[in-house]
């Protein structure tokens, strides 16, 4: 066995040297181009690709590799466990068509508007039982694979179930317990998992420590379990797999979690467990220039890149340049629009009021508030259009915007804290300091680092038969609470919620409903066949820097690695979806706008005088994965951001 990784990797890295030819490939990368003819699986952590690469070699689909890569990211604590929430978009050959995968959790019972504030809370808590979803993680891996995919569980969980049993923990989570281990704490059940070391100055694992979850793998091994007695009892493979989503949600594992949950002042029950279940959706999609993209709902902020694609189509982008002035204002003006509309009207789709997402997505709305742009000067007055028009009807919500308009004001203050994901430091005050201490303000301390890779994490998976999966999980990461004795941290995802209607009356907490998340992987097809497949952590910079990789390639002829690298724009012109829990850590800064550090100084100053307020960072887009697939010569392309730990492997 270990033979056989050792020449596969050997292989990939004759793979990865290889190039092709795009139209701007004398652009060199820092991270080489991915190739492969047969399969591709990349994601965030290499032995999470390492992962997916086995279920690809034991003759599996994409959609098995992509379980398999889920259940290790969760098993390694990126950014997300157990207990959180999974979305996904998958390329059906046979169908012809793309699939939408909803395993968002929803509110518990007693999440309620009134138990909130009456708890003083002006949005749902950040961290703990209380900012809770139920999970969606399990059920939505359960039935990508019993739906589409040609594995077990068991075979599909099998390199979680090892992790679980022991794994070398890397730097980045080691380091993410001990910063959060304060926190941990005051949670018995975390406690116990995450400081291995208590008393010593170090208390979380060291890098390169092999890290045991032993209440996890009993967990994962109850659901292997289940299925096994399925098959047993002479059940099929989708039943026995969906025997082991029953154990989960409504057993001895579902008892527990509730137990643990309800112990630490949690609100969720075993009926909520019970009820829940994942959606097949249709998803939404546009068409830019002859390729259509594909998004999840809005119950996602997914919508928003397709706004801003509909947008777009008013203006010569190529004309403009890459990050010329004109280019960015365009794009920051544009972006500020379509995110104006994701703040008040997204939510979710099943509950009520109705979304009137077909308005947001019609082109002639598009054209009407693209006409509202001053070419010359950024408008820190972004609000809301009225959509209902171009779907015939009347809006309901006028006299509340308008309200709105009125009490809450843009926030033109500058906070060097509020840059979203990204290190980020005043252009002005970079500027005026002396060299040497320019050199050491550029220096990767240990909490820009964390910044720098914290978000969620993706995974990307194609395979020759032409299944495709694009999956952006999330939730439960670290400092996370966990359930009892089931080593499944319980998801953060409540705090996406609003209590007040004013911000946005379709995201209202309410039992039983879903978030708006920003969580939002990706998906494109050309002439009928898949074009694109990708995805980016982030929070609410994610649909901004992959808005930007989407016209890297189709405007600028970019290669999927060029263009994963390609320095990206982010605004802060809008409502934080996640962090802080007063109105206004959330609210918009008008002109905030984040540029990568190497930036032309006169672009910056003709910025300046369009009225923004510049700040420029080292990063300045997410960890974006992708796969390209070159139709010409029946290969595809892998691209995966110079930053983070992302990683792929493909044949």
């Amino acid at each position: 066995m270990k033979r056989r990784y050792t020449s596969l990797l050997t292989t990939l890295f004759g793979l990865l040297t290889t190039c092709a030819p795009f139209v701007s490939s004398a652009q060199r990368t820092q991270k080489p181009p991915l190739h492969g003819k047969h399969w591709m699986a990349i994601t965030g952590k290499p032995l999470a690709a390492t992962a997916g690469s086995q279920l690809f070699q034991q003759g599996g689909n994409a959609v098995d590799a992509a379980c398999a890569m889920l259940a290790a990211t969760c098993t390694m604590w990126d950014v997300l466990s157990w207990g959180g929430e999974t979305q996904a978009l998958i390329y059906h050959p046979k169908l012809k068509k793309v699939i939408a995968i909803n395993a968002l959790g929803v509110a518990p019972t007693g999440a309620t508007v009134d138990f909130f504030k009456s708890k003083g809370y002006e949005f749902p808590p950040e961290y703990g039982p209380l900012a809770a979803v139920t999970p969606g993680t399990p059920g939505g891996l359960c039935y990508m694979l019993a739906q589409y995919g040609t594995k077990s569980l068991a075979e599909v969980l099998a390199p979680a179930l090892e992790m679980a049993a022991g794994y070398p923990i890397d730097a980045q989570t080691a380091t993410s317990i001990e910063r959060g281990k304060d926190r941990i704490k005051e949670w018995p059940y975390s406690k116990k998992v995450f400081l291995v070391h208590p008393g010593k100055s170090w208390e979380a694992p060291e890098a390169g420590e092999v890290f045991v979850q032993q209440d996890l793998l009993r967990t994962l091994s109850k659901l292997v379990e289940a299925e096994k007695q399925a098959l047993a009892s002479g059940k099929d493979r989708k039943a026995a797999i969906m025997a082991a989503y029953d154990r989960f949600y409504k057993g001895d594992i579902a008892d527990e979690f509730v137990r643990g949950s309800q112990e630490q002042g949690g609100l969720i029950t075993k009926a909520d467990l019970a009820n829940w279940k994942p959606i097949e959706e249709e998803p939404l999609h546009v068409n830019y220039k002859g390729v259509d993209v594909y998004k999840l709902q809005e119950w996602t902020q997914g919508p928003a890149m397709l706004q801003s694609l509909q947008l777009l189509k008013n203006f010569d982008l190529k004309a403009m340049g890459y990050n010329s002035a004109a280019y960015i204002h365009t794009l920051y003006q544009v972006m500020n629009l379509a995110f104006a509309d994701r703040d008040f009207y997204y939510g979710d789709p099943y509950g009520k009021p109705k979304t009137p997402i077909q308005g947001l997505l019609h082109e002639s709305y598009a054209k009407a508030r693209a006409a509202t742009i001053d070419l010359h000067q950024n408008n820190p007055n972004v609000l809301p259009g009225d959509p209902y028009p171009y779907e015939g009807r009347r809006n309901p919500y006028l006299s509340l915007l308008e309200q709105r308009r009125q009490q809450f004001t843009p926030n033109t203050e500058l906070k060097n804290d509020f840059v979203p994901k990204h290190d980020a430091r005043s252009s002005s005050s970079l500027m005026e300091l002396p060299k040497t201490s320019l050199l050491a303000s550029l220096a990767v301390d240990s909490a820009y680092v964390d910044r720098l890779l914290r978000g969620t994490t993706s995974v990307e998976a194609a395979d020759e038969e032409g299944w495709v999966v694009s999956i952006t999980p999330s939730g439960g990461w670290l400092p996370a609470c966990i359930a009892g004795n089931t080593g499944v941290g319980m998801s953060q995802r409540l705090q996406s919620f609003v209590l007040d209607s004013l911000i946005n009356p379709f995201n209202v907490v309410e039992p039983g409903k879903r978030p708006r998340v920003t969580l939002t992987p990706s998906m494109a097809l050309k002439d009928g066949k898949p074009y694109l497949s990708f995805a980016v952590q982030g929070g609410d910079t994610q649909d901004q820097n992959l808005l930007q990789f989407f016209l890297n390639m189709v405007e600028f002829g970019m290669t999927p690695q060029q263009a994963s690298e390609a320095a990206n724009i982010n605004s802060n012109q809008l409502w934080l979806s996640l962090g802080g829990t007063k109105i206004d850590d959330r609210k918009p800064r008008s002109g905030s706008l984040l540029l990568d550090k190497n930036t032309a100084p006169t672009i910056i100053e003709q910025l300046k005088k369009m009225g923004y307020s510049i700040q420029l960072g080292d990063r300045t887009s997410g960890p974006i994965n992708a796969i390209y697939f070159d139709q010409l010569h029946h290969t595809l392309w892998g691209g995966s951001s110079n930053n983070g730990e992302d990683y792929g492997i493909g044949w």
